[in-house]
């Protein structure tokens, strides 16, 4: 005999608990393979930053000629570096 649509339950605890778990173990397994894809991108980027602030202090103890001049290399190299990649 089926079920009527009136006799069904509309909130089903014993459900709403394993759909809460699996979502959880499902979020939780998207979250490593996100930041296994993320992690090198994020260390790359701050890496790279890192090494140029540490190039400007070094050629600005050269001179104010030497850090414009470096400074407008590395801004055309760096965003044709990051355009290639």
């Amino acid at each position: 005999m089926e079920t009527n649509s009136i006799d069904k339950k509309l909130l089903n605890e014993d459900n709403e608990i394993e759909v809460d778990e699996n979502l959880r173990s499902k979020l939780l397994v998207e979250s490593k393979k996100l930041w296994v894809v993320a992690g090198p991108a994020i260390f790359t980027r701050f890496s790279t930053f890192g090494i140029s602030i540490i190039s400007q202090v070094f050629i600005g103890h050269m001179g104010s000629t030497e850090l414009a001049a470096y400074s407008l290399v590395f801004t055309v190299l760096f965003r044709f570096a990051n355009g290639i990649l």
